[in-house]
């Protein structure tokens, strides 16, 4: 028998660091190839890590919610070991890369290589994303870290839960219709618990008197970023109200067409058409000031990013190459980028390289804002609610379908005059959709 450590992989570009979020697995557990071992999280998303070994867990090297460093051991699986032509290294190597292994110490190519239970046998390898079914303990409850803290708010068990998500896996409605019936007990005072930095935040009744809060994972990301962006970037907006009732009819009559019934249309569609089409107009909105390079990037493809309010926090994972999707591409887009976020599957190329992005605060009911600058883009859009407004047309004052957009842009390289052309256009092709 022997035993090999599983160190943390680089799972995203230049990664240094991961969360812990959940062990799949308890010491002691038998594992199989590719068989799912952990759930972390960096870069604003939450990964998979499967096994590349067969063996036995004889130990876990770090608790849910430390901190790892690349390369450090994340968990010692024990096997047995036998000799083997060196014709089955490929595949080992195939399978080791694709589960996200490191290749332990020693193992360098050879005339001969060792090969066994912990060595991933030649058979079919599955991608990571294939979901696995665990035959530890711990693989039992398949819940997201809020939804684990919003069971331990209510008194709900997981164990005794029935998942109905993907996979199984626990939502926050499961937690809900499992809270014990308080018809027999004592009234309590109304509370209500809301999520704050990526977590369920205890009401202001029953939570404690002071709260400290570890700035890790998705905190740690957004606050980094931010505080980046506000000292690197001297940065700039401008606004304007526009008229979309045109946007609204297009809309209806999409919505209603029987063909597209699988598709969910909403003002952010138009709204992402007409970004990709200002771009294709004014390239220069579709840069980056890359001080390193002491040079101006300027890209002739958009990865548009998304804000999305997720379970975990505020996410913005980009749609990649939108300026090559017509309507009904952008729709489907938009639809399963989001549809994922909210779900947790965002993978961590998902939220890279993103070149221009759009927050919607629309939903929430607010008019609109100044959002500062994600880190290597030149703009942002920010759009707001569309709401029902007195409008004068013709010299006639009428009801119209308004909404707010505004953009913040990075001083630096991008003026006044080109920032005002490209929010103009987009007001422009908002105003008067096109028809194809």
């Amino acid at each position: 028998m022997t035993q090999r450590d599983f160190l943390l992989p680089d799972v995203g570009e230049g990664l240094i660091e991961a969360d812990v979020v959940t062990w799949k697995v308890q010491v002691g557990d038998r594992v199989v190839l590719n068989q799912v071992l952990v759930d972390i999280e960096s870069a604003k998303a939450i990964v998979e890590l499967p096994s590349p070994y067969v063996g036995v867990v004889v130990a876990l090297h770090a608790k849910e919610g430390d901190t790892v460093a690349v390369g450090s051991p994340l968990v010692t699986i024990e096997g047995e070991i036998e000799e083997t032509p060196a014709t089955s290294e490929k595949p080992q190597r195939e399978a080791v890369l694709i589960g996200f292994g490191v290749a332990p110490e020693g193992d360098a190519p050879t005339t001969r290589t060792r090969r066994s239970t912990l060595a991933p046998s030649a058979s079919r390898v599955d991608s990571p994303s294939t979901p696995t079914v665990s035959t530890g303990p711990a693989s039992a409850v398949r819940a997201a870290p809020p939804v684990r803290q919003l069971a331990k708010q209510r008194g709900v068990d997981l164990a005794t839960v029935n998942g109905t998500g993907p996979n199984g896996a626990i939502t926050r409605e499961d937690v809900e219709r499992a809270v014990p019936n308080e018809a027999t007990t004592a009234p309590k005072s109304p509370s209500v618990a809301t999520r704050f930095v990526g977590r369920e935040l205890a009401s202001w009744d029953e939570g404690e008197r002071e709260e400290r809060i570890a700035i890790k994972g998705l905190l740690k990301v957004m606050a980094d970023a931010m505080t980046e962006s506000a000292l690197s970037a001297p940065q700039a907006a401008l606004w304007v109200r526009v008229d979309v009732s045109a946007t609204v009819a297009r809309l209806a009559s999409l919505r209603a067409n029987p063909a597209y019934a699988d598709l969910r249309f909403s003002p952010l569609t138009l709204v992402a058409m007409a970004v990709v089409d200002a771009a294709r107009h004014f390239p220069g909105i579709n840069s980056f000031f890359d001080a390193a390079a002491n040079e101006v990037v300027v890209k002739r493809f958009m990865n548009l990013g998304i804000a999305v309010n997720a379970q975990r926090g505020l996410l913005v994972p980009n749609v990649k190459n939108a300026d090559q999707l017509d309507l009904l591409g952008m729709a489907r887009a938009l639809t399963d980028l989001s549809d994922r976020a909210r779900e947790g599957k965002t993978t961590p190329e998902e939220m890279a390289n993103g070149t221009f992005t759009i927050t919607n605060i629309g939903p929430f009911g607010i008019d609109g804002a100044i959002p500062m600058l994600p880190l290597g883009t030149g703009a942002i859009l920010c759009v707001g609610s569309v709401v029902k407004s007195p409008w004068v047309v013709d010299d006639q004052l009428v009801v119209r379908d308004v909404v707010e957009i505004s953009m913040t842009f990075d001083h630096r390289h991008i003026d006044g005059a080109l920032a005002s052309s490209v929010l103009a256009h987009i007001a422009a092709y908002l105003r008067e959709p096109p028809n194809n």
